[in-house]
């Protein structure tokens, strides 16, 4: 495309380059894809890979009034599961289950905010509030999901006006690998 405006003397080039740039150059087209600005499909897309329309269009359910529109005004959301209502006893003991099964070491933390919030500095590698308050140490050689429940149930008596999560870390790891929010206070400040 440039060779014109340099001026070049092409008896001077290798024959092959003259020839490799003419052959990539001169490919032909089997036709043109538009015709008049209308696409021309049938070149595009061929009839053996047509998809019938009702596989491509999306239901919203619009007969079914069982969607729910998120407030989010006065209505923080956190991180897996904090969309649902408030988990049972018995749903969260199924996660520390599964905790447990994978031998990861569960660990419960507070705060009564609920925010993460970087006070001193922005900048990545800086744990500076990051972490929400520990609540007594990780449960290490945990066997038991009641064990993580009755703590849960004494960190909600300590601090009945808390968030508390709980967090899962992987020793072989050596990180975070599940967290969940269990608890929202009634009243937030």
């Amino acid at each position: 495309l440039f060779l014109s405006s340099f001026h070049l003397n092409y008896s001077l080039l290798p024959s092959k380059i003259i020839q490799m740039s003419a052959g990539t150059f001169t490919t032909s087209v089997s036709g043109p894809t538009f015709m008049a600005l209308k696409s021309n499909s049938s070149n595009l897309w061929p009839n053996t890979y047509s998809i019938d329309w009702k596989k491509k269009t999306v239901s919203n359910g619009s007969r079914i009034h069982s969607m729910k529109t998120w407030n989010p005004i006065n209505n923080k959301k956190f991180e897996t599961l904090s969309y649902l209502p408030p988990l049972s006893d018995e749903s969260i003991a199924k996660e520390i289950d599964y905790m447990l099964k994978k031998g990861w070491t569960p660990c419960l933390e507070f705060d009564e905010g609920g925010s993460i919030h970087r006070a001193n500095s922005q900048m990545p590698g800086y744990y500076d509030g990051r972490y929400w308050t520990l609540w007594k140490l990780p449960m290490f050689g945990c066997v038991d999901s009641s064990q993580v429940i009755n703590e849960i149930h004494e960190c909600k008596k300590t601090f009945p006006n808390a968030y508390i999560r709980c967090l899962a870390f992987d020793n072989k790891r050596h990180m975070q690998s599940m967290a969940f929010l269990i608890h929202k206070p009634t009243t937030t400040t």
